[in-house]
């Protein structure tokens, strides 16, 4: 893998203007913007599969949204490919990013068959000629672990690890370089999410897919990503390689990300990193750093001074001003993260 940027943002921000009304009953201040995005910035490397984490609410998904054109940001720049995204977005542009979305029956029509789906795709995009449609219709189904006879049967007939296998094979139809995942396992049962990743995995491998895995679960990423960007209220504040992010997380939300993840064993917990409260109202963003109110190590700077994303060793950033103050983490074991999924 090389550390050629594929997908870029830079200050990409989304806000969204609400009836004072409704925002008086979030916010003390003066009311104006919901900040979904408050000026992101990140990149996809060519070849790798990149993890978004975060709790629900931090924006992951609406910055996934902006990446495949379907929100328009504020402000901010994107790239592709090096090339400025700007304005309506052409079929080329549009084919080579996808999307997989959280519940795969929503993203399917329920009036058409697989085939029917896929044909419409293949056609449309100029992919193959139509007397290989069906061709290669059954090649983008065996990809994903269906058979042949998927192609007649609608949404409905399927179970719900099927019809994530249905839209993955959707997505990849067209035949792109990036795919945006939009926690792609978090509607499906424990079981099959394995089964999820490990096709994700594939067929990165295969094809040279690019991957922006969005999700919440560090358990789930840790065995799928190479790098993790972790995001809270709006903004990345830390960027790292997997295995540094797990070993050595140097910023504190983090780090009580990390310590949430069940273990195996009580004395394996660090009860002494606790995760208290809800994040705040977008509508009523905290001066200073905005994790401030629910950090152990906040102190009267924290709540004064907005940290920026910054570089503190070669690939590692974080946005805390204490970033090299923090107690090292003892390294998570793979297996016990895992197991508490009950399905790898």
């Amino acid at each position: 893998m090389t550390a050629t940027p594929v997908l870029r943002v830079a200050g990409v921000t989304k806000w969204y203007h609400v009836p004072t009304a409704l925002t008086s009953k979030f916010s003390s201040k003066t009311p104006g913007s919901l900040r979904a995005l408050d000026g992101v910035d990140l990149q996809l490397n060519k070849g790798e599969i990149l993890a978004l984490v975060g709790e629900s609410g931090s924006g992951k998904s609406t910055l996934a949204k902006i990446l495949v054109g379907s929100t328009k940001p504020t402000s901010g720049e994107l790239e592709y490919d090096g090339e400025h995204i700007t304005g309506a977005r052409h079929k080329d542009s549009s084919r080579r990013i996808q999307m997989v979305f959280q519940d795969p029956y929503s993203s399917l029509n329920p009036r058409m068959s697989v085939g029917d789906m896929l044909k419409e795709l293949l056609l449309l995009h100029k992919i193959v000629r139509r007397r290989e449609v069906r061709a290669e219709s059954i090649r983008l189904l065996n990809m994903v672990g269906l058979e042949e006879d998927a192609l007649d049967a609608y949404p409905s007939q399927f179970s719900g690890g099927q019809r994530q296998r249905i839209a993955i094979a959707r997505a990849i139809a067209v035949r792109p370089d990036i795919l945006i995942a939009d926690e792609p396992v978090s509607a499906l049962d424990v079981s099959v999410q394995a089964t999820i990743l490990e096709l994700f995995t594939s067929l990165q491998r295969e094809l040279g897919l690019s991957i922006l895995f969005v999700a919440h679960n560090l358990a789930v990423v840790q065995h799928l990503s190479q790098r993790v960007a972790v995001m809270y209220l709006g903004r990345i504040v830390e960027v790292a390689d997997t295995a540094e992010i797990f070993s050595n997380p140097r910023h504190p939300y983090t780090r009580a990300l990390i310590d949430s993840i069940p273990r195996m064993s009580a004395e394996s917990v660090n009860a002494s990193f606790v995760l208290d409260g809800e994040p705040p109202s977008p509508f009523d963003v905290p001066s200073g750093c905005r994790f401030n109110p629910r950090c152990p190590y906040a102190t009267d700077a924290c709540r004064t001074t907005d940290p920026a994303l910054e570089s503190i060793a070669p690939g590692h950033l974080s946005a805390c001003i204490r970033a090299s103050e923090l107690p090292i983490l003892p390294l998570v074991p793979k297996a016990n993260a895992v197991n508490q999924q009950g399905s790898l």
